[in-house]
């Protein structure tokens, strides 16, 4: 009987934990925007696109501890941008954006997680056209490599030898 109810009490917390980790990696899409899921590339990898308002793609892309990975981020306009968000994480905050942290974003991955790519054109800014073309580049990157000891140098021989210690 006691295991009967362990059993209960587990299929019931798993019934109310699972639906939450599965949100934490399904982004939330604006009406429009279409996903595309990647898998982390061997080699680099370019996506081109365009982005306007309400009708553009958006990226998942799964990493894992230890990989090292440079995203960059190119277009013409000046109202385009991208925002990278960590799925695995509960606020909907980005952690990188090229509106203030530059084109490109470089890391050694902490920890596994699923990051969502999303280029956007700004809504706040005056302008012309409906949206701008992208380029974004996902670089896989060799280990960063290990930095050799100072070895100590060896003795030189020198022009004026060493006197003699003083006898006592």
């Amino acid at each position: 009987m006691k295991d009967l109810s362990v059993k209960i009490v587990i299929a019931a917390l798993a019934l109310i934990f699972l639906p939450a980790l599965a949100m934490a990696q399904t982004p939330q899409l604006d009406p429009g925007e279409k996903l595309e899921k990647l898998q982390f590339p061997a080699v680099t990898m370019q996506l081109k696109g365009w982005t306007k308002f309400g009708n553009s793609h958006v990226y998942t892309l799964p990493v894992r501890a230890g990989q090292h990975v440079k995203i960059s981020f190119s277009t013409k306009s000046k109202f385009a941008f991208l925002a990278i968000f960590d799925l695995s994480k509960p606020d909907d905050e980005a952690f990188f954006g090229t509106d203030e942290d530059g084109m490109s974003y470089q890391a050694t991955v902490k920890e596994n997680a699923t990051w969502l790519l999303r280029p956007y054109y700004s809504k706040v800014s005056p302008r012309r056209g409906l949206g701008a073309p992208f380029s974004i580049l996902i670089e896989p990157l060799a280990a960063a490599p290990q930095q050799p000891q100072p070895q100590a140098e060896p003795e030189r021989p020198s022009l004026f030898p060493k006197a003699p210690p003083k006898p006592k």
